[in-house]
């Protein structure tokens, strides 16, 4: 029997810490595109209590086989918590179909597995905000900022 009906991964970037959107000039076609999205991210939702996850699957198991019943979708955009970063308040994400493994799904059933990927989302990162990744996170960078100030670090560009 799986132990969750639901699996959500994902990469975060806390966008107040990303201090440079110019796109390097040896960068892919892919990354470029990736930069972009970010500053569009930054130009609409801007650096406060916003989130951006990318590289981000949602998979829902409708049967026990993951054979038969398994629909993942891949997912990107902004996660926007509330003043005291203790609770998502609202997302802003891209949400496509990946791979299925449903001979009966159909268009209706998409639309409304996207809609539900948007509270998976709000509660897996609420998840992520109680188990303290978030603030190991804001702990890593403001150590490696402080190194940066104090000439003893190299920053990687794109943070």
């Amino acid at each position: 029997m799986l132990g969750r009906w639901v699996e959500f991964e994902f990469d975060c970037l806390p966008l107040r810490t990303v201090t440079r959107l110019d796109v390097p000039i040896d960068a892919s076609p892919k990354y470029e595109a990736f930069v972009l999205r970010v500053k569009a991210a930054l130009a609409k939702h801007g650096t406060h209590n916003t989130y951006y996850l990318h590289r981000a699957r949602c998979i829902f198991h409708l049967t026990n086989n993951p054979d038969r019943g398994r629909v993942e979708f891949h997912i990107e955009g902004v996660v926007m918590t509330g003043e005291k970063d203790l609770k998502t308040k609202a997302v802003d994400l891209e949400i496509t179909l990946g791979e299925e493994t449903c001979d009966w799904l159909n268009e209706p059933s998409v639309e409304f597995l996207a809609e539900t990927v948007k509270h998976a989302v709000a509660v897996e990162f609420d998840r992520y905000i109680q188990a303290g990744d978030l603030s190991q996170t804001e702990k890593r960078l403001e150590k490696i900022q402080k190194q940066i100030e104090e000439g003893d670090g190299f920053q990687a560009m794109y943070l």
